[in-house]
């Protein structure tokens, strides 16, 4: 079965990979390695979890504005994800995501956090005129 979840788009792009969903907010800038693509964040859900090629679903990012470099570094040693999915992204992503061309939707309802499973099967179309996340479920 597929659901199809209407976003906003940020940066545009297309993606289609594994689904990496956190329902906490993640800190690049302390919370992922950029010599790895790990989570190394202390706590977090997705901690030992690797974001390099996946969709990573996230409500939002934290901390300092340092996490849109590390975003573009992790980019730069092809250590980023495919695609972003926020519920409400925010500068620091934004910014992370337009230096790296990293395809970027937000307003994805927060109760489909709940229905996205790890490993699920993503498609990421974010274009000015139409962005979409289509999940095999």
């Amino acid at each position: 079965m597929r659901k199809v979840i209407k976003c906003r788009c940020l940066v545009q792009g297309e993606a289609c990979g594994e689904a990496l969903v956190s329902k906490e907010p993640i800190s690049f800038y302390g919370g992922v390695d950029p010599e790895s693509g790990r989570v190394v964040e202390r706590g977090h859900p997705l901690e030992g979890r690797v974001i390099s090629g996946k969709i990573l679903f996230f409500p939002h990012g934290k901390g300092s504005t340092v996490g849109s470099y590390v975003i573009y570094r992790l980019a730069k040693k092809g250590l980023a994800p495919l695609a972003i999915v926020n519920v409400k992204s925010e500068p620091i992503i934004v910014i992370g995501c337009v230096l790296s061309s990293i395809p970027l939707v937000d307003e994805f309802p927060a109760h489909y956090l709940n229905m996205v499973k790890n490993g699920s099967t993503v498609r990421v179309i974010a274009r000015k005129d139409k962005a979409i996340v289509v999940i095999e479920v």
